[in-house]
């Protein structure tokens, strides 16, 4: 499927402010998963310099730098991208791996290691017994499910157990509150995962990007509504040997990643903010943040394809700081 891709980030503020140094995460990975037809970015006031490169994980960075006061910063990024989803991670799965516990090779675990390990502390093992309750048949009966049945288990559980809850507020909660409360965003949603799967010896990662919702899409769909659009989306990779890396959404469940369109992959979600920023002036300058996503499948391709969507604020998060 081929999508059409707005993001808009507007701050505005009481009296003109400094505007300094801005790092955006807007533009995603050109890949076999994903081709990047175009993408632009507009900004005003205008920048006297934008610089991109590549993060440790290889994600595309701008740098942008202000010269002058301003009122208002517009960010706007518009992308044109052909998502081709994975279409058979359970063949590729390596023997090994079919089952857990599983170990990594050699060659393998000096870059995943640090992808492995817990980074949240947990002492009384509250993530860790979440966890390895998929680890057991249904009722105790039958054989034990495969690595990758405990890992769609584990996002059927989130969505169907959890109570989705926006969050305007910048910041991932701690795996442990989302655990206790049983809400909050899709990235909550999504660090709680990646924190379980990591509990079982896996590697895993924070991914944010957007999510197709038809029934948003201007161009029409079927209205199924899934929880995602209009705002930044967040979900997991997990890294299986033979498959690779895997999507997995645990705020929707989704049967297929196709409609999911990554753009940040990090190791811990405050390393995935889309805007992030700063600005001097009077505290009470600021007069707020508003931020719009539109997805929309291109006309020619909405005949022919399953459609899937409905609204969330999610995603990384966007930061201001004063």
């Amino acid at each position: 499927m081929r999508f059409l891709l707005r993001h808009t980030t507007t701050y505005r503020y009481a009296k003109p402010v400094t505007l300094g140094r801005h790092r955006l995460m807007l533009r995603p990975r050109d890949s076999h998963e994903m081709k990047l037809h175009s993408a632009t970015l507009g900004i005003s006031p205008q920048s006297t310099q934008t610089v991109w490169h590549y993060d440790v994980f290889g994600n595309s960075v701008a740098i942008v730098e202000f010269d002058g006061p301003a009122t208002e910063l517009r960010i706007d990024s518009t992308l044109d991208v052909e998502r081709f989803p994975f279409a058979d991670a359970e063949y590729l799965v390596a023997e090994h791996a079919r089952t857990l516990p599983l170990a990594y090779s050699a060659a393998e675990i000096r870059d995943l290691a640090g992808l492995q390990e817990r980074h949240v502390p947990d002492p009384e093992h509250l993530v860790d017994l979440w966890a390895k309750g998929f680890l057991v048949a249904p009722e105790g009966a039958g054989p034990l499910p495969e690595t990758l049945q405990i890992l769609n288990a584990m996002t059927v559980a989130i969505k169907g157990g959890f109570e989705y809850q926006a969050r305007d507020a910048y910041g991932t909660q701690s795996p442990l509150q989302t655990l206790a409360s049983k809400s909050g965003t899709c990235r909550d949603f999504a660090y709680l995962m990646m924190e379980g799967a990591r509990s079982l010896g896996l590697a895993a990662r924070f991914v944010s990007g957007y999510i197709y919702d038809g029934a948003r899409d201007p161009n029409g769909g079927d209205g199924t509504a899934t929880i995602g659009g209009g705002a930044t989306h967040a979900w997991v990779q997990v890294y299986i040997p033979g498959a690779g890396w895997t999507h997995f959404d645990p705020t929707n469940a989704l049967e297929s990643d196709g409609e999911l369109i990554p753009v940040a992959i990090v190791r811990e979600p405050e390393q995935a903010s889309p805007v992030a920023g700063s600005w001097e002036g009077a505290a009470n300058d600021f007069q707020g943040m508003e931020v719009e996503v539109t997805v929309s499948l291109r006309q020619s391709d909405a005949d022919q394809s399953r459609p899937v969507g409905a609204p969330e604020s999610g995603g990384a998060g966007e930061s201001r700081r004063a």
